[in-house]
């Protein structure tokens, strides 16, 4: 059961890695509801998981979980602790801190850029990670972590890029400075503005052919005339050479 587990694992975070370049160390974003399991379940989330996922791993959270947790007193004190050991990642809610859930989500906008994991164990905030591509997403089972299979909306994001019908933005944006950077981008706008529009027909080339047709039409005329006056001169030398034997 270990192994297939494992296999299972292999296989989706080669799909995140090879499809949404998911590198080394992994960055997990840990809810209070995924430390509590942890907790009640006795896995130990920093040595296990690296394993897991076959590398290394930065456990991370925000102030908004550990504010959270805090306000849900002694009962998720355990979870509390373990959280605080985790780095914190900076979040937009400085002066109003909000729900665990909203802010990790919060932190996963415009095509997860930063390449988060989510754990948690809100079934909620599970369904919400589901509908954004490329979020890798954790939870835990009969005392195990799992790492979901890739979601629905990962696997048609894949199937676009593969048909070359989308192009993650944060691609699009480095395109665009790469361009800037050499200079293409002006180019191509002077390309665009120089194309010659399309032209009637050539004006010398008109009338050409009917001065040919005249041109070849002299020297025949002249031709004709030269054999007509040649046959008059034959037949007044024929003329001339009969009257002179009837003289004779």
């Amino acid at each position: 059961m270990k192994l297939k587990r494992q296999k299972h694992a292999k296989k989706n975070m080669g799909f995140y890695k090879h499809n949404f370049h998911f590198l080394e160390p992994f960055q997990v974003l840990l809810d209070g509801t995924f430390c509590q399991a942890a907790l009640r379940n006795k896995i130990q989330i920093r040595e296990q998981l690296p394993g897991y996922l076959g590398g290394a791993t930065q456990l991370c959270t925000t102030r908004c979980v550990l504010k959270e947790l805090e306000s849900l007193g002694k009962a998720l004190y355990g979870a509390k602790l373990i959280a605080q050991r985790f780095q914190l990642r900076s979040c937009s809610h400085h002066k109003d801190p909000v729900g665990g859930s909203a802010c990790l989500l919060s932190m996963i906008e415009e095509g997860n850029p930063h390449h988060f994991f989510i754990a948690t164990q809100d079934q909620e905030l599970a369904n919400k990670v589901k509908k954004k591509a490329g979020v890798p997403l954790l939870f835990i089972i009969q005392n195990t972590m799992v790492l979901d299979k890739p979601s629905p909306k990962s696997l048609a994001f894949v199937q676009k890029l593969q048909m070359n019908e989308l192009v993650p933005e944060h691609q699009k944006q480095s395109i665009v400075q790469l361009k800037e950077k050499e200079g293409l981008a002006k180019q191509e706008g002077e390309k665009r503005r120089k194309r010659k529009r399309a032209g009637g027909p050539n004006p010398l080339s008109c009338l050409k052919k009917k001065k040919k047709t005249q041109e070849g039409q002299e020297p025949s005329a002249e031709k004709k005339k030269r054999r007509k006056r040649k046959r008059i001169r034959v037949k007044a030398e024929a003329v001339q050479s009969v009257q002179k034997s009837e003289e004779e």
